[in-house]
């Protein structure tokens, strides 16, 4: 590698990928490690960096960019994040700022992903849109007007935690009845178990303990035509459809983009979410909004969402 590279790392509860992307979006180099293996973040940032430091060799670092369960872009913190054994507000950025001489930035792992969608991916030249993220949670980054939407506090973008029924599936925020708790890998199970308490048809999942059932296997039964699995598909596109209804009318985006382990269910999720959401959307936004998966390579979404928020701010410091 003779160019010159921004460092991207994304940072889930169990495991870090850390990668190195250049300014086209091709992900150069890629690594991962154990986020529980630290303690403390600060052992976790001189692992990282020593990480980086491998995979580069000589290549110039232009900055690096972070993305992390809630994720504060303007104090660059992790705070209070409940998936990480680190508690409290941790000023990640600032610590990385100690050993190197780089910018860095940080921001919520959703938002950083929709920086990636926009620089690399599906929603490149669009001024206005959505990524949703279904994976273990449901996060989601809204850009307008092609700025990423903050809010006052750093915050805003949790339609994830908007809620669908308020007397529904409890949540880990503490609430109840929020989308993730139905729209995510884990709520599509949830669904699947409560669809075999409540009704009679013939199923794979009835000779399955509940910790043999997967997102992956629901898919999979889907597929081959199971009709527990269908119905749970069609619920959860029904659920998802009226909150990105919802988020139409908010924000009246040119696309959303549906990205992570759940939207690789291809057809099975975005048809009765595209149906449901055209279904509940206002008559004024029908039709107009396209529903796409995510144009980044899945093996480096995460990464290439992270570096993205660097070269963002490169090339505009550049023009």
């Amino acid at each position: 590698m003779s160019r010159q590279v921004v460092a991207g790392i994304d940072i889930g509860g169990t495991n870090t990928a850390i990668g190195l992307v250049d300014v086209t979006g091709q992900c150069v180099a890629a690594d991962r490690m154990r986020t529980t293996d630290f303690d403390s973040p600060a052992d976790f940032v001189v692992a990282a960096l020593r990480a980086l430091d491998r995979m580069r060799s000589e290549t110039p670092l232009a900055g690096i960019g972070v993305g992390a369960p809630n994720g504060n872009f303007y104090r660059g913190s992790i705070e209070f994040a409940p998936n990480l054994r680190w508690k409290g507000v941790i000023p990640l950025a600032e610590m990385f700022r100690e050993h190197v001489a780089v910018p860095v930035l940080l921001t919520n792992d959703a938002n950083a992903a929709a920086i990636g969608e926009g620089m690399f991916g599906a929603t490149r030249g669009m001024r206005d849109y959505i990524v949703i993220t279904l994976g273990t949670g449901v996060g989601s980054g809204i850009v307008v007007n092609g700025e990423l939407l903050y809010g006052h506090d750093g915050f805003a973008g949790e339609i994830g935690h908007t809620i669908y029924d308020p007397a529904g599936r409890d949540c880990g925020c503490g609430r109840r009845g929020c989308l993730e708790t139905y729209a995510s890998a884990g709520g599509l199970k949830r669904t699947v178990l409560e669809l075999l308490a409540t009704r009679n048809a013939e199923s794979v999942f009835r000779a399955l303990p509940p910790t043999e059932i997967s997102s992956l296997r629901i898919a999979e039964a889907a597929a081959s035509g199971d009709t527990i699995a269908c119905e749970a598909f069609e619920f959860t596109g029904r659920v998802l459809g009226l909150k990105l209804a919802d988020a139409i009318a908010h924000t009246s985006p040119e696309a959303i983009v549906l990205f992570g382990g759940l939207a690789q269910a291809g057809d099975l999720i975005f048809e009765p979410t595209r149906r449901w959401m055209e279904e509940y959307t206002l008559n004024i936004y029908q039709g107009k909004v396209r529903l796409l998966a995510s144009g980044l390579a899945q093996e480096n979404v995460a990464v290439l969402g992270a570096a993205a928020l660097v070269w963002q701010q490169l090339n505009r410091n550049a023009q």
